[in-house]
C-alpha cells in the first residue's frame, strides 16, 4: 500500500492508509481503543486519537509540573504538516 503524497489533507486518506502512516512513525495503537495510538520517543511520549474532525495530541508529562499539553490537528491539514507539528514534539 502506498500513501497518497505528503501534502495530501489528511481527511482524503482512507483509514487504513492513515494506519499505515503513523505505524510507519513508530507510533503503537492501543488494542482495545483502536482510535488511539502511543508513540514515545527518547525526550517525550504522547497519545494520539484519532477524533471524528482532527486528530487529537496529548504529550504526557511534557509540561511545568509534570502535567500535559494537549493539541490538536483538523483532518484538513496536510499530512506532512501534521507529520511536522506533532512529531517536532512538545
Amino acid at each position: 500500500m502506498t500513501l497518497p503524497p505528503s501534502d495530501t489533507p489528511l481527511y482524503n486518506h482512507p483509514l487504513p492508509d492513515i494506519e499505515q502512516w503513523l505505524s510507519e512513525l513508530g507510533c503503537q495503537q492501543d488494542p482495545e481503543n483502536l482510535n488511539c495510538w502511543m508513540v514515545k520517543y527518547p525526550s517525550w511520549h504522547a497519545q494520539l486519537s484519532l477524533e471524528f474532525e482532527e486528530l487529537a495530541v496529548c504529550y504526557l508529562h511534557a509540561a511545568e509540573g509534570g502535567l500535559n499539553i494537549n493539541r490538536s490537528f483538523k483532518y484538513s491539514l496536510s499530512r506532512k504538516d501534521i507529520e511536522a507539528a506533532i512529531f517536532s514534539g512538545p
